[in-house]
């Protein structure tokens, strides 16, 4: 298992969507990706994709500056 970070601060939906599953689609079940985004959309945007998709969402927080999502590759059934 492997630890990744997807900085998406400063863009606006679909992008921080997008990337993160470009970059998911890399990557093998069970790695980390921490997703740092400053679109409050994403808060939703992305657990739902998760669910969508059937990745694990681990964690999400949001302070003053950014958002932080990590979530789990979750590929097979």
């Amino acid at each position: 298992m492997n630890r990744h970070t997807l900085d998406v601060r400063y863009q606006l939906c679909p992008i921080p969507v997008i990337r993160t599953q470009n970059m998911i689609n890399k990557l093998p079940d069970g790695d980390i990706v921490e997703v740092l985004c400053t679109d409050p959309g994403t808060l939703h945007d992305i657990p739902a994709w998760c669910r969508i998709n059937g990745h694990r969402l681990l964690d999400s927080e949001q302070d003053k500056d950014q958002i932080r999502i990590v979530l789990e590759v979750c590929k097979s059934p």
